[in-house]
């Protein structure tokens, strides 16, 4: 990864994909997301699931002023040309109801083939139907879910602590979900499984979300394999270039954060040339 220095004017992709903001849990990084979307724009844009956390909001109805304005501010790209594609995961589902619906401009779409610059076509979907758990067990899911919250709590604590000293941006719940074998190997076999999945759809490669674990793997038996991250833990996203580049951003600054704090980093996925090489 390589730092890279603070600029006023907007870094401008071909696309850009993310998923798993959460909006209406108490973890989501709003500020974070703004400030992201203020400094990216893209001739598409494309939310990959779980941007609306309606299991949070079911249980307990949480939605400060911060996600209206992530609201608009999409609201408002969509006005001014950007096209919009909202594919719904396992959190916003009752979306699943509306595909080929427009709202404000923010088209629905239950998946979404995405033909990159490069002339490589990326099957676009959340994943959740590919996670077991939510497939058949919708109760230990939510008892999961629960554990999640807990462990984002402490995570926001430790985040406050380390934004005063001037730390960047560090997820306690990510790195101790990546500590536990069992978890590690689900990465693993979701990874594959998705890639299948791409590969019965005649695609070349698959971008989803859903596991809160952004990689572009490049060749996961033939299948390029890239997981957009979430707004919760990593604040990441997948961006596009003209060429066709995938590049995976993690953003590690906001708007309210000194600027001695700031940081931004990135992750240049190698180019198709080279990778055939």
């Amino acid at each position: 990864m390589t730092a890279e220095t603070d600029d006023d004017a907007p870094r401008r992709f071909r696309t850009l994909f993310l998923s798993d903001v959460h909006l209406g849990s108490k973890a989501a990084r709003t500020d974070y997301l703004l400030d992201f979307l203020k400094h990216h724009e893209a001739e598409t844009l494309v939310l990959v699931g779980d941007i609306v956390d309606g299991w949070r909001l079911k249980r307990s109805w949480h939605w400060p002023q911060a996600c209206n304005d992530v609201v608009q501010k999409l609201l408002r790209k969509a006005r001014k040309g950007t096209r919009i594609v909202y594919i719904p995961g396992n959190h916003d589902e009752f979306l699943r109801d509306f595909p080929g619906v427009h709202f404000g401009g923010i088209e629905v779409a239950e998946r979404f083939t995405h033909e990159g610059a490069d002339g490589r076509t990326y099957l676009v979907l959340h994943g959740d139907e590919f996670d077991v758990v939510v497939r058949n067990a919708r109760l230990l899911a939510y008892l999961g879910d629960w554990a999640y919250d807990a462990a984002i709590v402490v995570n926001i604590g430790l985040a406050a602590i380390r934004r005063r000293i001037g730390l960047p941006y560090w997820s306690f719940s990510q790195w101790a979900k990546l500590q536990v074998k069992h978890a590690v190997n689900f990465i693993g076999a979701f990874q594959s499984v998705v890639a299948d999945e791409a590969r019965r759809s005649g695609a070349e490669g698959v971008i989803c979300g859903h596991i809160h674990h952004a990689v572009i793997e490049d060749d996961i038996d033939g299948i390029r394999y890239i997981n957009t991250g979430d707004w919760v833990e990593s604040c990441t996203a997948i961006a596009e270039h003209h060429d066709g580049t995938m590049e995976l951003i993690t953003w590690q600054r906001a708007s309210a954060t000194p600027a001695s704090a700031e940081r931004r980093l990135r992750l240049l996925a190698p180019p198709m040339a080279d990778r055939a090489a």
